[in-house]
């Protein structure tokens, strides 16, 4: 490694562009709603171009009454002619567009100057490399994109003009904090995590964990899958990776820390002992925000957080018991690019498949365990190594899941 993919003296973080025009790749998921309100209050500053979803057809039909953009991609096909029969000729200039090809496309766009990349899961690594190619400034929330290809951004960021800011609230954090300062009086970065909704559950009922139980986060609103990560920890796993790539920092000096009231995003401690953190009420148009004006901040109407109002503020360190997710990722982290691919395809397959009622909350780690142990490290250097690696371990983890349920059936 040899610099960091968020780089503030990139030209691209400089520029201060009126109107930002802007691709939302996975514009219903929450990211994508909290964009949205922010259109809605800046309306002359930020234009949509083009918005993408997989099959969310009320969804686009919001944004295309309330901010009219000039494409759309639903990825599903069937999806895209529900929303063509929907809206009739209501919009004769609107473009709709269908499949994955199409992604890449919007992503490139020569109207666009950002992308919005809020795709949730590996899906969201390809759009995010063409939008770098074509030299846009890529708003990161899908922080699948760097764990798994992680090396491939890094070498797209030296051959072409693209720029990455972070919009996942601890990167942004981090990004805030360390501006400016020396990186070699840096010690440590740390990522706080709220602790999910089953922090202080006894750990003798996590077998009985609802699907409503784990999906009901106590600080955010956010989609299922990133929910269920939040309440495994898993999240903070792949956030170390993506802190990893986004600051070129040694994954050892990386820490996480339960921070309950999600108040501080995240924090660095100097050499000397001193600590800087970034601290808000936890709302998610505050990165976003950030991310789209950098490096100017505008005035938004969001509530704010008040020191004089906060009776306490904790810190603990996660328990590997009531975690283990977190300590899979980090042992995956370390064997190897390719363990972090296996990692993260593990886990999609056992979020969905805990969102499904195939598995229970207390499967999901031992899925990833079991394929994480039979994956043989080997290079990744290309798009194909990394989809070959992921296929290989979304298989492994379908079959787990089947034999799992075989052994329910006959019990």
């Amino acid at each position: 490694m040899d610099y960091p993919l968020s780089d503030w003296q990139h030209p691209g973080f400089r520029e201060r562009i009126r109107p930002r025009r802007l691709a939302i790749l996975g514009a219903t998921g929450s990211i994508g709603r909290s964009t949205l309100e922010l259109v809605r209050l800046f309306p002359d500053a930020l234009r949509v171009v083009a918005i993408t979803a997989h099959r969310n057809v009320q969804g686009v039909i919001e944004w295309i009454r309330t901010v009219g953009p000039k494409y759309v991609v639903l990825t599903d096909p069937a999806a895209a002619d529900r929303l063509r029969g929907a809206i009739g000729d209501q919009y004769p200039d609107l473009q709709i567009w269908s499949g994955t090809q199409a992604l890449r496309t919007v992503a490139t766009l020569p109207e666009i100057d950002t992308v919005i990349s809020a795709i949730v899961g590996a899906a969201g690594l390809e759009p995010t490399l063409c939008a770098l190619r074509a030299g846009k400034r890529v708003c990161l929330a899908n922080k699948e994109s760097l764990v798994i290809g992680g090396a491939l951004i890094r070498q797209t960021l030296r051959e072409h003009s693209g720029c990455i800011i972070p919009v996942d609230s601890e990167h942004s954090a981090l990004f805030q904090v360390m501006l400016g300062e020396d990186r070699q009086s840096i010690e440590r970065l740390w990522l706080t995590a709220s602790g999910g909704p089953f922090l202080h559950r006894p750990l003798e009922t996590f077998d009985a964990i609802t699907v409503e139980e784990a999906l009901r986060h106590p600080r955010w609103k956010m989609g299922p899958k990133i929910t269920i990560d939040s309440a495994t920890l898993m999240n903070k796993g792949l956030e170390i990776v993506e802190a990893h790539y986004l600051f070129d920092w040694p994954i050892e000096r990386i820490e996480v820390v339960i921070h309950p009231q999600s108040i501080v995003h995240s924090m660095i401690e100097f050499v000397d002992g001193a600590f800087k953190a970034q601290m808000s009420l936890p709302d998610m148009r505050l990165p976003i925000l950030y991310a789209l004006t950098y490096p100017e901040r505008w005035t938004v109407p969001v509530p704010r957080w008040q020191p004089g109002n906060a009776s306490v503020l904790e810190f603990f360190p996660p328990e590997e018991r009531r975690f283990p997710c977190l300590w899979l990722a980090r042992r995956a982290i370390q064997a190897g690019p390719s363990y972090t691919i296996a990692l993260n395809a593990a886990n999609e397959v056992a979020v969905q498949a805990f969102l499904q009622g195939q598995i229970r909350f207390t499967e999901i780690a031992p899925l990833i365990d079991a394929v994480l142990q039979q994956h043989i490290g080997q290079p990744v250097h290309t798009l194909e190594d990394i989809w070959a690696v992921d296929r290989w371990a979304r298989a492994v983890a379908q079959q787990w899941i089947r034999s799992r349920m075989e052994e329910k059936s006959f019990r």
